[in-house]
């Protein structure tokens, strides 16, 4: 028998709110055409239902709009001067950076227009010139999370760094700052996030600075020229705004929004989710479903989250535009129940409470025993 996904720690693989439960998924047949075929149905039942369309006036509607928040923002900063008041824009600031990040993540996955250059150039544009953040690292990182998801070894997004995702990492915190943080990483998590935004800007940087340059790094030239007008820009209007000490309390703030924004948007989408081991196999539609959950809301979560809360829809269309992904999930969810797959949804609040849990567990053995785990 192949053991496809493993280590999914019940406490966190099950959802009281959605009924499912996430257990050791385990194949013992070999991989096969019929298997292989359920996504090909699936994707003919989305075709015909031409939900991989472009969404012309939706998207126009959505990039007025952001564009709009965005340059309003930045004119009221300007107009209202050195003032304290200014940390109230700073975090409308750290919102509207995240939803022109979430325009330039549909450009990347190509949901926009038709034409690859032109989703390539909005994605360059919303990414290295409105929010410091790198086209090309993005790219790269974005696609080994999409080809892998959850899988130890290739999806970045489990990576060992500061905080540890599987078991193994747990093991290699032996002592000093990396092991106090995985002892209490469920109680920092929150906290760490305010750091992510300028973790992105410096991976950014790093990215573009490399030598030489991997293959992600097509439009590195322009890339590089958007990143340091975007820099230069970002802290001529604070010092020029602003007195140094308000302008070090905007950038504070406004870094600490962003991050956080950022990183509740993306957390419930995989954390907590059963983790595909080195070399497991399992078929495309499987990997995608079982790896990924989905947050419910109406229409104001599907804004807040940029549409990442239909995680399922996503990761098994990633070209599929935006506002098609509500009307997928029905066609996916049913799908899933008629192949005796788990489809995981839950609430907002339902799913931080899985991922702290799920890190919480992870620290466990730290907070156990004082010797390194072996």
């Amino acid at each position: 028998m192949l053991e496809v996904i493993r280590r999914a720690p019940s406490i966190v693989g099950n959802d009281r709110e959605s009924g499912l439960r996430m257990s050791l998924v385990v194949d013992d047949r070999p991989t096969d055409t019929r298997r292989g075929s359920d996504f090909a149905v699936l994707c003919r039942q989305v075709r015909d239902a031409r939900l991989l369309e472009r969404r012309y006036g939706s998207y126009a509607l959505r990039i007025g709009a952001t564009l709009a928040l965005f340059a309003t923002s930045w004119l009221v900063f300007v107009t209202l001067g050195d003032s304290w008041f200014q940390l109230v824009i700073a975090a409308v600031l750290g919102l509207a950076f995240t939803q022109v990040a979430f325009l330039g993540h549909d450009g990347g996955h190509q949901q926009i227009w038709r034409s690859r250059r032109a989703n390539d150039l909005l994605t360059v544009v919303s990414g290295n010139l409105l929010t410091g953040l790198s086209f090309g690292w993005w790219v790269d990182k974005h696609n080994r999370h999409h080809a892998r998801p959850n899988e130890e070894g290739h999806d970045p997004d489990i990576g060992d760094g500061v905080l540890a995702f599987t078991t193994e990492q747990i093991a290699s915190r032996h002592a000093g700052l990396g092991r106090f943080i995985a002892r209490h990483q469920a109680a920092l998590f929150f906290p760490l996030l305010m750091l992510e935004g300028l973790n992105l800007h410096v991976a950014s940087a790093r990215f573009l600075l490399q030598d030489p340059p991997t293959r992600s790094a097509r439009y590195r030239k322009l890339e590089i020229v958007l990143f340091a007008m975007h820099v230069v820009g970002y802290l001529s209007a604070l010092v020029l705004v602003l007195g140094p000490g308000k302008a070090a309390a905007f950038f504070a703030v406004h870094q600490a929004v962003f991050g956080l924004y950022m990183g509740c948007s993306f957390a419930p989408n995989h954390k907590g989710m059963p983790i595909i081991p080195p070399g497991g196999s399992t078929d495309f539609l499987r990997r995608q479903v079982l790896t990924s959950r989905n947050v419910r809301g109406g229409w104001l979560t599907d804004n807040v989250l940029g549409g990442l809360n239909y995680q399922v829809e996503h990761h098994l269309f990633p070209n599929m535009p935006r506002p098609n992904l509500r009307k997928a999930q029905r066609l996916v969810r049913e799908f899933c129940a008629s192949h005796s797959v788990s489809y995981a949804e839950t609430s907002l609040f339902g799913s931080y409470v899985i991922v702290l849990r799920h890190l919480h567990a992870l620290g466990a053995p730290l907070r156990r025993r004082r010797e390194p785990i072996s």
